[in-house]
């Protein structure tokens, strides 16, 4: 077949030069499906456009019990456009309807190519801006769009095998997959004791192995010779590997989502060396392993367990000690176990039917190590870990929560520093409490029999978790699930059923006959909460080694992103301050303004059609009051109210930090006129920063829509602002909103620009 004339002559590439489509041709590989052969799964992750070169390509958005009569695609026609620009999964089932092949252009390099020459893009952009703009008149299809986010897989489609390693001080964790397959796994343990051992479960089921006095070097050598072995292995040659994903402790400030691995990157890895020195140190050696022992140039990610609750807000990671020696010492809260949270809150919620990010959620990652994360809307908020593992709950041998008194007066006493960490991380928790084990189940059944220490272990263990549930419930005011994993949640049907018999003020009713069933292998989750309880209790077996392959993709294609992004830094964003305002439904318009009332422009604004009005209304909240705010139109569906933090203060009230529109569970105030008054009882909000973009800007840049990226502001007082968030719309025009606090910080005048610097967490 010849790739090259049939993307030539595709109307949407006529812009690009015929070098750009040579490019995008080798870059492509030729798919073959016969007759009723499933191309692309709805939910499945689209990380290539589907271009139909012959046969014929069947949409079915219903999963074949919708439309009688599908849409068909043939020849020149495309499919998985709109996942290059909003990173959503597959809305529908593509099915091949007749013996057809279909060639697959790769995401990243079509947006190599955009970055490359944005004047090829348009046709592209002109699709898409068309396809947005039927999608927001369709409710069908709009309806597919939150049904496929719903069901959304959590590998991404079209990613060939990915290595993924996990080293402890002692250990060797491995896997491979392939998409959401796990190819084979393993682990090799008692590194360093003269007795090294390896068990390996691959195609050919699983061996067991002596490696003697192997040291992590020698380990790693025996793990990379089983993945090509031709019999136990997963690939036939090393340099069919995409990459390897390596599990990385702690990621300090900096890293906030996984990785690409470079020297740059491994000097900041060193430096953070301090913060854990049992962990990112030998980290660090994996990764130098796998330099020498992998193919050249292969690249690898690092995924680290801090990324995730790097959205905690400040009033949350802050110590209450001096504020220019905390931030020197990097004395912080940072939370770990992040890849397992992350992992289950988004399995939960998926599992629930709702979509990512609407949930509010407290997940418990119980094990020897155990920590708790509120997870509001996708952004982990509070985590009970600290700046070390050490901080939160009592776990198999470390101690959690501890008077820092008690310290002192250990030090006062004589015990050294080394005695103490001893102390408390080898010799505390439930086998100090017990005297007896670290292990739950033991600890169980010696309580069954009477012991008194066990039982009091437990006791301790869970009455820890409860109080961590309800401070996060307060926290977030408000809770939709809790959810159980690590070893002890998932098997812990007596532990789940301690903790959640006193949460019965939060709604939470368990069904201990569901309670004390187990997760079948099949299985992603269940729900063990009666069918009556407010707040729903899942337990979600937790799969960081899945997480992880997962995050290395995504960081694959964040990268690729990077150099479209580099080409565009000669191309800054202008900013818009965003002054608080309200936007008004209809029926509070005539509430406050009379009975047929509409909203009257004032002035346009930047973003097409909308507009300032000439009417203003007082906000009102329990500690005082804001005047003669702006309302801006036009009428939406619901009331809103943005504000920013230091209203936040005069009003009495504390607004969450969401994206426009996302108001559920939010707090309330009164809106106040001299013809009336509306009493909110949610709809207030502190706006996410964000960048609004439309498609032609967006490819341009090679952004998606709702990614999330760190910007620079330039001027005589420049910052970098992170967490901002992109939202492509066709009638939008490029502008960063920011609100007067973060103006004010930066200094910014209506001259000001901004460029954006990286991609840190990838929409869809």
């Amino acid at each position: 077949m010849d790739v090259y004339a049939l993307l030539r002559s595709i109307e949407v590439l006529e812009r690009f030069d015929d070098a750009a489509v040579r490019r995008l041709a080798a870059a492509s590989r030729v798919g073959e499906y016969t007759a009723n052969q499933i191309v692309l799964r709805r939910g499945a992750h689209v990380d290539f456009v589907g271009v139909v070169a012959s046969g014929e390509i069947e949409i079915r958005l219903d999963a074949g019990t919708g439309d009688a009569a599908p849409p068909r695609l043939r020849e020149g026609q495309l499919f998985g456009e709109m996942s290059l620009l909003t990173g959503e999964p597959a809305i529908a089932d593509v099915v091949a309807a007749a013996a057809s092949q279909v060639v697959l252009i790769p995401h990243e390099a079509l947006t190599r190519e955009i970055g490359a020459n944005p004047l090829g893009a348009q046709g592209l952009a002109k699709l898409l801006t068309a396809r947005l703009a039927k999608r927001g008149a369709d409710p069908a299809e709009r309806s597919a769009v939150a049904r496929a986010r719903s069901e959304a897989k959590a590998s991404p489609a079209g990613s060939g095998p990915v290595l993924v390693l996990n080293l402890g001080s002692s250990s060797i964790k491995y896997a491979v997959f392939e998409g959401s397959v796990r190819r084979l796994d393993g682990l090799v343990e008692r590194i360093g004791t003269g007795d090294t051992r390896l068990a390996h479960t691959g195609p050919a089921g699983k061996i067991e192995r002596k490696l003697g006095g192997a040291d992590h070097a020698a380990g790693l050598e025996a793990v990379i010779e089983l993945v090509r072995h031709p019999e136990h292995g997963a690939v036939a040659r090393l340099e069919d590997l995409v990459a390897a994903g390596h599990r990385v402790v702690h990621g300090g400030v900096r890293f906030t989502e996984a990785t690409v691995i470079d020297a740059e990157v491994k000097a900041e890895l060193e430096k953070v060396s301090a913060l854990a020195p049992l962990h990112n140190p030998v980290n660090l050696q994996g990764i130098e392993l796998c330099e020498r022992l992998l193919p050249p140039g292969m690249l690898q990610v690092a995924v680290f367990d801090t990324a995730f609750h790097m959205t905690m807000p400040e009033h949350a990671y802050r110590y209450a000690l001096p504020r220019a020696f905390a931030d020197a010492e990097h004395l912080r809260r940072f939370g770990f176990h992040g890849t397992s949270h992350k992992y289950v809150s988004q399995t939960a919620t998926a599992f629930l039917g709702e979509a990512q990010g609407a949930l509010k959620l407290v997940t418990c990652h119980l094990g020897n190590g155990a920590s708790i994360a509120a997870v509001d809307h996708g952004r982990s908020v509070d985590t009970s870990m600290g700046m070390t593992p050490l901080e939160g709950l009592v776990m198999g041998t470390r101690s959690g929560d501890v008077d820092p008194g008690v310290l002192l007066h250990l030090l006062r006493r004589g015990k050294t520093g080394a005695e103490i960490d001893k102390m408390l991380n080898k010799e505390s928790g439930l086998l100090g409490l017990s005297g007896l084990t670290s292990d739950m189940r033991e600890l169980e059944r010696a309580a069954d029999a009477g012991n008194a220490g066990a039982l009091l272990a437990i006791q301790v263990f869970c009455y820890r978790v409860r109080k961590y549930i309800g401070a996060y419930a307060a926290a977030m005011d408000g809770l939709d699930a809790i959810v159980f994993t690590g070893g002890i949640g998932e098997n812990g049907d007596g532990v789940r059923s301690r903790i959640c018999a006193g949460l019965s003020f939060l709604g939470v009713e368990l069904d201990e006959a569901r309670n004390r069933g187990s997760v079948k292998i099949a299985e992603r989750a269940r729900i063990v909460s009666s069918p009556h309880s407010r707040v729903k209790v899942l337990v979600v077996p937790t799969d960081e080694e899945g997480m992880i392959a997962v995050e290395t993709v995504r960081a694959l294609g964040r990268s690729g992103a990077a150099t479209t992004l580099a080409a565009r830094r000669d191309r800054p964003i202008p900013i818009g301050v965003s002054a608080h305002h309200v936007h008004l439904c209809q029926a509070h318009v005539e509430t406050l303004f009379g009975a047929g009332a509409r909203l009257t422009p004032l002035k346009e604004l930047t973003q097409k059609g909308q507009f300032a009005c000439r009417e203003m209304v007082d906000l009102v909240g329990p500690k005082g009051s804001v005047p003669r705010v702006r309302i801006l139109g036009p009428e939406r569906p619901d009331t809103q109210v943005e504000i920013s933090r230091t209203e936040e203060f005069k009003l009495g009230i504390d607004a969450p930090i969401r994206a426009s529109g996302d108001v559920k569970n939010s707090p309330g105030l009164v809106l106040r006129t001299e013809r009336g008054q509306v009493e909110l009882k949610e709809g207030v909000i502190c706006a996410l920063r964000h960048i609004h973009a439309s498609p032609e800007d967006a490819l341009a840049y090679g952004l998606r829509d709702r990614d999330v990226v760190r910007v620079n502001l330039s001027g005589e007082r420049s910052l970098v602002f992170g967490d901002v968030l992109v939202r492509v719309a066709p009638a939008f025009t490029l502008e960063m909103h920011i609100d007067t606090d973060e103006a004010n910080a930066a200094e910014v005048n209506p001259d000001s620009t901004c460029t954006i610097d990286s991609i840190q967490r990838r929409g869809g």
